[in-house]
């Protein structure tokens, strides 16, 4: 029973976490990477993009000097991306799931967050403008913020977050269980463990 816990808890941790964090981060190829604020301003970016690039994942790093975001719970930053004077993609990002954030250099106490913008499905060729802007979230020493583009990326199934929270439960209860149980059995007792029984004397063993 151990043994199938410890195996649920790791398939879970894979469908619910891994497989999301891979999908974002490297399914399909960069397009590239821009600075759309430094030095205390937000700059609009123009990118062309073809086709072939679709579906494109939006993503967003936020250089800040603090340890967590995760317990904001307003916005941090808006983005819109238009194209034709039609908008393709328009999100709030509140960096809540960011529980580990890259750090930029071990001197410095800045550290990189990840948020994820969203995906444009479809894609007419041409120049696509994203513009980043500030949130209604306060108290934030923003030191810089990045836009990254990837194309040709997979699409995350919406079940395997919560299939893979489920198994990761399961499995953690079943370790608990056997961990219980196993408490109360003791170790099974070794019949060789007993001396054998005297076989003459006073306290022999009847023949």
């Amino acid at each position: 029973m151990r043994f199938l816990s410890l195996l649920l808890l790791i398939v879970g941790a894979a469908i619910g976490i891994f497989y999301p964090w891979a999908m974002s981060n490297f399914s399909g190829h960069a397009i590239g990477t821009w600075r759309v604020y430094e030095a205390g301003r937000f700059r609009p970016v123009t990118v062309q993009l073809a086709a072939s690039d679709a579906p494109v994942r939006v993503l967003v790093d936020l250089t800040a000097r603090a340890e967590r975001l995760a317990g904001q719970q307003r916005t941090l930053l808006t983005l819109t991306a238009a194209s034709g004077g039609r908008t393709a993609l328009a999100s709030t990002l509140s960096f809540n799931h960011t529980d580990n954030p890259r750090q930029v250099s071990p001197q410095l106490p800045d550290k990189i967050f990840r948020d994820e913008a969203g995906v444009i499905e479809a894609v007419t060729p041409g120049p696509y403008v994203f513009t980043v802007g500030p949130g209604d979230a306060d108290g934030i020493d923003m030191r810089a913020v990045d836009l990254i583009l990837r194309a040709g990326t997979g699409s995350i199934d919406e079940r395997a977050q919560p299939a893979g929270y489920t198994l990761m439960g399961v499995g953690v209860a079943g370790l608990a269980l056997s961990l219980v149980f196993g408490r109360r059995g003791g170790p099974p007792q070794n019949p060789n463990s007993q001396p054998p029984p005297p076989r003459w004397g006073r306290n022999g063993s009847p023949r």
